[in-house]
């Protein structure tokens, strides 16, 4: 409960910062319909000379695709700005700032940025996706909503953990920010079935960088195609990759000079 409420006075604050510049809701809803208009346009395009896509029916793919905005708005709303804000802060020297308050640094570094304005892609991301799962129809129960829910919260901690590792590569190289835009580019190819691609591509977008079990898995289960080994294997790749990180982010500290040091 400590933690919610540190992360709401976060919330809060970056709130109070962003109303002071609210033609940047404007920008941020453009910029979210176009995305999502493209999206769209693109899937009428496909479908109108297939039936499938990689194995995929149109529902199936808009599930994805709700899946898509949804795992998207999150990682811009509260995990690509904090892993940005400790890569400058590393440079900087101002990690201090965080390491000197009495809650655990990696919390601190995790949510005190807040892109408000991303919860657009997240409130469009669930509309697609109960857009897509009113047209399924009885084909989701309460069992594939439950493993959805599940694979999401799996996903979100790979991508977490994953995007902590990449900024923690501060602490040794003096400018990562060229990777993080190297996983926006490969994040994009999300928003289609990770079926689609060819081998080497698709176990690339799965062990190297983890898109597939951000986007595809959740919507795998959605859509019923998740089987248990699959499943055991996003729990596991979730706690492997947070205990990673973590360590990863204590070695790093052990390399960082600050302005107090």
């Amino acid at each position: 409960m400590n933690y919610l409420r540190l992360f709401a006075v976060f919330f809060r604050v970056s709130l109070m910062g962003e109303l002071a510049y609210r033609v940047n809701f404007f920008v941020q809803l453009f910029q979210s319909i176009l995305s999502l208009g493209i999206s769209l346009i693109g899937l009428a395009v496909i479908f109108s000379y297939t039936d499938t896509l990689g194995g995929w029916r149109p529902d199936e793919v808009l599930a994805l695709v709700g899946v898509y905005l949804l795992v998207g708005g999150i990682i811009s709303l509260i995990i690509q700005p904090a892993m940005e804000e400790l890569i400058d802060s590393v440079r900087h020297g101002t990690l201090d700032f965080a390491l000197t308050k009495p809650e655990d640094a990696q919390l601190i570094i995790s949510i005190r940025r807040v892109e408000i304005w991303s919860l657009i892609d997240i409130m469009m991301g669930l509309g697609v996706l109960v857009t897509a799962l009113v047209r399924m129809g009885e084909r989701v129960g309460g069992g594939e909503a439950a493993i959805f829910i599940l694979m999401l919260l799996a996903g979100g901690v790979i991508i977490y953990s994953f995007w902590l590792i990449l900024a923690t590569l501060s602490f040794w190289f003096v400018r990562v920010e060229n990777i993080l835009v190297v996983f926006q580019s490969m994040f994009e190819a999300g928003r289609w079935p990770i079926s689609l691609y060819p081998g080497w591509l698709r176990y690339g977008l799965t062990f190297v960088i983890p898109v597939a079990f951000a986007v595809t898995v959740p919507a795998e289960a959605l859509t019923g195609r998740l089987n248990w080994e699959t499943l055991l294997i996003a729990v596991a790749l979730a706690v492997v990759f947070f205990v990673v990180s973590r360590l990863f982010w204590r070695a790093g500290l052990r390399h960082y000079s600050g302005t107090s040091a």
